[in-house]
């Protein structure tokens, strides 16, 4: 059984819910598959996703979480023989190697520096070497850390050289402005759970004519039904989909969406919350993990000495009944992690994560330089 009173939710995905969205996961159901208002709304749907990420390309809206994307991805695109870059500068970076590796290709470090984003110069220098991938897999937003990576730096760069450009920014959309058409990202993964706040459940992501052409000319078959994107690309002109669509959480995404679009400010209103928590947890004395590329949806700030990151996350949850994140990897017990995207990106939440972090360091014996909420709040009215 669920506790009575759920926790507020400050973590880095999934997110809060709002309750239109939550209306919407309950709304009268239709047979997907053979509905065609159904079949418009579908790709109506994805069409505004399209519109969100600034691009031409088609955008696909799978059945699954987050993780779908990243494997139908690598399982579409990889086979023996091929050379894949992983460009990691934190966990889910360099957690692209696994699946390359699952459908047998050959995976090639390039390693950034974990506390900062991923140097476009020495990008560059390593690519005058060895140029020779059929696609390069980047994280914009490394959420175990919360770096940000320049994708306008760094996919240009790798098209130069004819490599396709596959992206995760599951945990910046909605947070961080996403370009991929001038940017030249080939596929762009997100998911429903982060900056977008519905339930989790559904990938999407856009497909270059690059990419789908790479699948088209492989050499062995996709080694997958359900993670085949090739699958998906005539869908509609078919009037057939590969296997029965959530239509609810289709539904979902789709007010979701209609959400973000009706706040143009969305993007500053992100940046204004990452930006005062940094300051506040500065002048308090607390050290953030990173030296540079912070992204706008989450913020890592160091343990104290003595202090156990996930202790501190289970003793915020049981003493005030807030959610915020640990960590995991390398990072485990190091860090603990403020989630300021999508639903959970309001002024008044972060300031009561702010203040039971305080009161947790507190119980524990750590005395702050300042108070963290008030801090908070006097950077905060500085920015808006």
């Amino acid at each position: 059984m669920l506790k009575k009173q759920l926790p507020l939710l400050m973590t880095p995905g999934p997110t809060q819910v709002r309750e239109n969205v939550r209306l919407a996961c309950s709304a009268e159901m239709t047979n997907p598959d053979l509905d065609p208002d159904f079949f418009d709304f579908y790709k109506d749907t994805c069409d505004r996703l399209s519109r969100f990420l600034h691009t031409q390309n088609q955008v696909l809206i799978l059945s699954g979480e987050g993780m779908l994307g990243l494997d139908g991805v690598c399982v579409s695109l990889a086979e023996p023989g091929d050379r894949v870059l992983i460009i990691e500068n934190g966990i889910f970076g360099e957690g692209f190697v696994d699946l390359v590796n699952l459908y047998g290709a050959e995976p090639v470090f390039f390693h950034g520096a974990r506390d900062r984003e991923i140097d476009a110069a020495a990008l560059a220098a390593f690519l005058e070497n060895d140029s020779d991938f059929k696609f390069a897999t980047i994280v914009h937003c490394d959420t175990p850390s919360g770096v940000l990576n320049d994708l306008k730096a760094l996919c240009p760069l790798l098209k130069s050289y004819g490599i396709l450009t596959v992206v995760d920014a599951v945990s910046s959309m909605v947070g961080e402005d996403i370009f991929v058409d001038d940017w030249t990202v080939d596929i762009c993964i997100g998911a429903s759970q982060k900056g977008f706040s519905a339930p989790p459940g559904l990938t999407f992501l856009s497909v270059s004519p690059d990419a789908w052409s790479a699948m088209e000319k492989r050499k062995t078959p996709i080694a997958s039904f359900y993670g085949n994107l090739l699958i998906w690309k005539n869908y509609y002109a078919d009037f057939w989909f590969p296997y029965s669509p959530p239509s609810n959480s289709i539904y979902a995404i789709s007010v979701a969406l209609s959400n973000v679009e009706a706040e143009p400010g969305i993007v500053k209103r992100h940046a204004d919350l990452a930006q005062a928590t940094r300051v506040a947890a500065q002048k308090a004395g607390l050290s953030l993990h990173l030296k540079s590329g912070y992204c706008n949806t989450v913020t890592a700030i160091n343990a104290p000495a003595g202090i156990d990151g996930d202790e501190l996350v289970q003793q915020i949850l049981d003493d005030d009944n807030i959610l915020i994140g640990g960590c995991f990897g390398y990072l485990k017990g190091k860090v603990f992690r403020i989630g300021h995207m999508g639903e959970n990106a309001k002024a008044e939440n972060v300031a009561k994560a702010l203040a039971a972090v305080q009161k947790a360091l507190k119980k524990n014996g750590v005395e702050l330089k300042t108070d963290l909420e008030a801090s908070f709040w006097e950077e905060y009215e500085k920015l808006k």
